[in-house]
């Protein structure tokens, strides 16, 4: 993907060092918001993109385009409503990248950067890594993010059922990843695109 470029595989790490400590400090700081010390005795209440860095899921994004980070441990006993603020909290993430994703865009649409410099490529980079990892975790397979979203709108019943999927969570993802086809890429490709262009002003496309 990066053809031996160097500035490519630079403006790459530092999309993804942003990326992924932008997603796991959101769910860190929003567990710890809703009650539980857990995150922040566990050293992930922080900026710091080295404590979120997991390596596999890292090498996924600088490589293959899509990817995850270490997970935040969350003890959901704290949360005044066990399952509501874990959908909460799995949310918070995605919707960071999200909105990390079109707060950067708006340098290109109020015509602050141009498209080919070194600093336009580099939020373009970060933009489109962001909208990555975002629409990546919102797939609904466990561990990823959006799995707990599922179970928190499930009714309880329905959502212990649907949990016991996440035994299975690791090698459905595997097989997704590993799928002929590039099945996920083809998940990903059009939201993706979809959400760059929107960040950038380019018509949601």
């Amino acid at each position: 993907m990066l053809r031996g470029d160097p500035q490519a595989l630079l403006l790459r790490v530092i999309a993804i060092l942003v990326a992924v400590t932008v997603h796991e400090f959101a769910h860190a700081w929003t567990a710890d918001r809703l009650g539980d010390p857990t995150p922040r005795t566990r050293g992930r209440l922080s900026l710091n993109p080295v404590v979120h860095l997991d390596p596999i899921g890292s090498l996924l994004l600088l490589l293959a385009g899509f990817g995850w980070a270490k997970p935040v441990e969350v003890n959901p006993m704290y949360f005044p409503y066990p399952r509501r603020g874990m959908l909460v909290v799995a949310a918070a993430g995605p919707l960071a990248n999200v909105a990390t994703a079109l707060l950067l865009g708006l340098a290109y649409q109020f015509g602050l950067v141009e498209p080919g410099t070194l600093l336009g490529s580099l939020l373009l980079t970060a933009i489109d890594i962001n909208a990555v990892l975002a629409i990546f975790n919102l797939l609904p397979v466990p561990p990823l993010d959006g799995s707990k979203i599922i179970s928190g709108l499930l009714p309880a019943a329905q959502a212990r059922s649907y949990d016991r999927l996440a035994q299975f969570g690791p090698l459905l993802l595997l097989a997704l990843i590993l799928l002929p086809g590039r099945v996920i890429g083809l998940l990903l490709d059009l939201p993706v695109r979809w959400l760059v262009g929107l960040a950038i002003g380019a018509g949601g496309f």
